[in-house]
């Protein structure tokens, strides 16, 4: 006996997707970018092309009396010799706003990446089947959070009840760009990322730009948002620029005022948050380049150091502290002509007295509770009666 639904197939386009700046129509499916096809074209490398690629606060949304609910995916499994294996990622669907189930894509494209090497390499895998059964025979809002750090083509959508576009929630539109921690590296999922909880908290529809590794003041970044319309707006620099040893002091500063610059092209009174990096105690006061730790890997961890030399600070190598310094001194520089422009230091979010109780497990990244104290941390200091996201300034 058939007892298969009669299914509902909804083309995915722009209208039920939400948190991706472009579509790349492929050949297996559809393939959410969160850089324009133009960004693409100029991104120098395959460590950012990755990132952008892999969908962190990207979400299906739409309308349906639908209780059972399909999703055909190619996920793209990232594996690196000599490191645990990645877990894989997951997919949340949420009801109105809560979580109503949480689905995993256990095969796919795999990439491996040679970390000692610097080569990769790409096998095409299988298309899976989510399935999402049980939810209310009601009219409802249904968003499928896609994985935040697992790129992902989406082949079909099936329900079994049609499917309507849905409405402007009125909620402000938060875009945020930052690092592989606002990407949400080590968060266990995709609403688990501090910018999805805090956008959560603060009432936002967020636009997540946080690119693991590549946060680097890239002109076609702050282009993409310049363009990008938003009601909020934020940046966290500094991490990436110090564990990529990517520039010197002296570069430093312009970068940022033409990064802010450019973004205040598009986004003239914006309220526009700079916020500074949190506690990472490797390279507080010790420069980049930041590496594995081979010794720690052939033990099946993984870990992160900084193999730099304090003393080259004398020459204009970037650390946290000097990037927190200099920050501030920019930020409130700039202010002066641009009462929209607001500072936030990252050891707010997470300091020292965190770090005794909630350590970054490799040494660069939070963890999951983390996660959530920075997000909550964020939501008081940007969402809350006194900050620069508040809704006096919308």
């Amino acid at each position: 006996m058939n007892t298969r639904p009669d299914w509902t197939t909804t083309p995915i386009g722009p209208d039920i997707l939400r948190g991706a700046l472009d579509l790349e129509r492929t050949g297996r499916g559809v393939l959410p970018h969160r850089l324009p096809a133009r960004a693409r074209q100029q991104i120098p490398d395959g460590q950012l092309a990755m990132a952008e690629s892999q969908p962190s606060g990207v979400r299906l949304a739409f309308r349906s009396r639908a209780t059972a609910v399909e999703l055909d995916v190619i996920a793209t499994k990232r594996v690196y010799p000599g490191a645990p294996p990645r877990p894989d990622g997951v997919y949340e669907l949420l009801v109105d706003g809560r979580l109503a189930g949480r689905a995993s894509a256990p095969d796919g494209d795999t990439l491996t990446i040679d970390l000692a090497s610097g080569t990769a390499h790409s096998r095409p895998g299988p298309v899976e089947t989510l399935r999402f059964t049980g939810l209310p025979d009601v009219e409802k809002g249904i968003e499928i959070w896609l994985p935040h750090d697992e790129t992902t083509q989406l082949v079909a959508l099936r329900t079994d009840a049609p499917v309507s576009t849905p409405q402007p929630s009125g909620r402000p539109v938060w875009l945020h760009h930052g690092s592989s921690i606002s990407h949400g590296s080590n968060a266990a999922t995709p609403t688990g990322t501090w910018p999805a909880l805090a956008a959560a908290l603060g009432g936002a529809e967020l636009i997540n730009l946080g690119f693991g590794g590549s946060a680097l003041l890239d002109p076609f970044t702050a282009r993409a948002m310049r363009d990008t319309p938003a009601d909020l707006i934020s940046v966290k620099i500094g991490i990436n620029l110090v564990n990529a040893d990517l520039m010197r002091l002296r570069g430093f500063g312009p970068a940022v005022h033409g990064f802010l610059d450019t973004i205040r092209e598009g986004h003239p009174t914006t309220p526009l948050l700079v916020i500074s990096p949190i506690l990472c105690p490797i390279h507080e006061h010790t420069p980049g380049p930041c590496a594995p730790d081979y010794s720690a890997m052939s033990e099946g961890r993984l870990r992160f150091i900084a193999t730099g030399d304090p003393a080259e600070t004398a020459a204009g190598k970037l650390t946290l502290s000097v990037i927190r310094d200099e920050l501030a001194r920019l930020v409130g520089q700039r202010a002066a002509t641009d009462p929209h422009l607001h500072h936030l230091d990252g050891l707010a979010l997470y300091g020292e007295t965190d770090h005794d109780e909630l350590p970054l497990p490799d040494a660069l990244h939070p963890d999951p509770a983390t996660h959530r104290r920075i997000a909550e941390r964020f939501a008081g200091l940007a969402f809350g009666d006194a900050g620069p996201f508040a809704v006096k300034d919308r």
